[in-house]
């Protein structure tokens, strides 16, 4: 009987439902915010004839502004998660109707730094935070369920942007995709971003909360000296090489990929990338468990960088697209990983801090990432050596996670 009590009580945790609402929330904000401007590349390069190291300059701004507002995130939550989510959604709305409009390549950037702002208060750092408050013991499966969010709006988005792009075309596209974000999010921020488990009576992981309140969290470690711990410097130093090697595949994955399977099958190839994230950062969460993390981490960067050097080596369509699940197997645990390290190294009180420092300057490294990739393939005239360097990168990350962890 108390076993079917404690069922009832984990099955009706308000914060696996909160863990539903932050997948929500990073459908659309990977959606628009990180698969769009692949898209919106192509788009823009090949209706409008503007440079791809034009367009990827102001990708970058996109995300160097984003890493800028991140590092602040834990400080500006004391206006409240569910007004700093509801402003992010806001912003994404606003930017990508800015980029979609557009008439001259300087305009890029102004949308840019709109649609930055929308994506730092949407993505990794914020969807952390939405989960975070209600789970310890069950916080790798409640992160794989909010963070699949994103690994399914590369799925749906992908095809769905070039889709709609055919057929109304590029304003068009977002007027429809902004209006759909505005009306399924804005309305249910604050009834499930508002309460914390103690206005409900309940405790981390679903437990009932008994007797004496526990304390609150103290932060011991400030950001200046998380910048000498050597734990945090092996997880941001990796996961900055991962990410930059992974931004800059994924904003030129469909230019890479057209004109061996066409435009829309380069849609679809991203979007069995982003499947593939779902199936591999479902099974991290499920099998994640007490085993070593920065393992799993190493091992993390290498399956990527296989699929990585098949899209450098192939020129068929079986070779791309079995680069395309390798490579995409990987993608979403780049996102989840982070967080479950921290949670594991650093006391509970810096987890937040140290995920929004780690976020903030992993997003300042590949915010470059879309502009180098884009330069390079201007100066070699192909993909191959922008390609090449991301899979160095990832190879390179391997022994820098591994020499972190506890003294």
């Amino acid at each position: 009987m108390a076993l079917r009590r404690m069922t009832e009580r984990q099955q009706t945790f308000f914060g696996w439902k909160v863990a539903w609402f932050a997948f929500a929330v990073a459908v659309f904000s990977w959606g628009v915010g990180f698969y769009g401007p692949s898209v919106f590349l192509h788009t823009l390069h090949a209706d409008r004839g503007w440079s791809i190291s034009s367009i990827s300059a102001a990708i970058t701004t996109h995300f160097l502004l984003s890493a800028a507002m991140v590092i602040y995130l834990p400080d500006a939550r004391r206006f409240g998660l569910a007004w700093l989510t509801l402003t992010g959604v806001g912003f994404s709305v606003v930017g990508m109707l800015a980029w979609a409009n557009s008439q001259y390549p300087w305009q890029l950037y102004v949308a840019a730094l709109v649609s930055g702002a929308g994506w730092a208060a949407t993505s990794g750092a914020a969807i952390n935070a939405m989960v975070a408050p209600w789970f310890d013991r069950d916080r790798p499966r409640a992160l794989s369920i909010a963070y699949n969010g994103a690994s399914v709006g590369g799925a749906v988005f992908a095809p769905l942007w070039v889709a709609l792009i055919a057929q109304i075309g590029f304003v068009g596209a977002a007027a429809v995709i902004s209006t759909v974000m505005a009306v399924m999010l804005a309305p249910l921020v604050f009834r499930f971003l508002s309460p914390v488990p103690r206005d409900l009576g309940s405790h981390l992981d679903g437990a009932v909360q008994e007797g004496a309140e526990r304390p609150a969290l103290k932060v011991t470690l400030s950001r200046r000296e998380l910048l000498r711990e050597r734990r945090f410097l092996t997880i941001s130093g990796a996961f900055a090489l991962g990410l930059f090697a992974q931004i800059g595949i994924f904003a030129h994955l469909i230019t890479r990929l057209a004109p061996i399977l066409g435009e829309s099958g380069a849609a679809w190839a991203l979007s069995l990338t982003t499947v593939c994230a779902v199936i591999g950062r479902t099974l991290l969460g499920w099998f994640m468990g007490e085993r070593d993390r920065r393992l799993t981490a190493s091992l993390n960067f290498a399956l990527q960088a296989s699929g990585v050097v098949l899209l450098v080596l192939g020129n068929g369509s079986a070779v791309l697209l079995l680069g395309c699940v390798l490579f995409g197997l990987g993608v979403g645990n780049l996102i989840s990983l982070p967080p479950l390290i921290a949670q594991k190294e650093f006391e509970r009180g810096d987890v937040p801090t140290v995920v929004a420092l780690v976020t903030a300057i992993n997003q300042a490294v590949f915010a470059f990432a879309p502009a180098i990739f884009g330069a390079v393939r201007d100066l070699t005239g192909a993909y191959a050596v922008s390609f090449a360097l991301a899979a160095c990168m990832q190879l390179a990350a391997i022994p820098i996670v591994l020499k972190g962890g506890r003294r």
